[in-house]
């Protein structure tokens, strides 16, 4: 008879064993069903967000386009704006120098008699 309650217990402690494993299974089977849903959002997220970053870069490339562009476009106007500046740096560079004498100190000295003095520049005299 002993031999008979220890076979029913072991059976029963099986049973239990099996019933435990089973559900832990089942718990476990809940999980990945639950990751696999929550993984297919993420995808589905992450697809979304690569349309949307890509749309996002073509604007930023078309934005650098338009800007060399640009760019490109004024360089001719400030290079012009730079031979200008030139050419009045230059222009006045040389109506200093002309004004100046040729030696310092050095002036033009006018006879002390009352003579009179004519000076022929281009076509004009001018008499003193």
């Amino acid at each position: 008879m002993i031999k008979k309650v220890a076979a029913v217990v072991a059976v029963g402690g099986f049973v239990s064993l099996v019933f435990s494993i089973n559900r832990i299974l089942h718990k476990g089977m809940d999980t990945l069903d639950e990751t696999n849903k929550t993984l297919a959002e993420v995808r589905k997220s992450i697809r979304s967000l690569t349309i949307e970053t890509k749309q996002t870069i073509h604007t930023a490339n078309q934005i650098t386009k338009d800007v060399r562009d640009k760019i490109d476009a004024v360089d001719p106007l400030l290079d012009s704006l730079h031979d200008v500046g030139d050419i009045i740096h230059n222009a006045t560079h040389a109506l200093k120098t002309s004004s100046e004498p040729a030696e310092p100190n050095v002036y033009l000295k006018l006879p002390e008699t009352n003579q009179k003095v004519s000076v022929k520049i281009g076509e004009r005299t001018l008499k003193t």
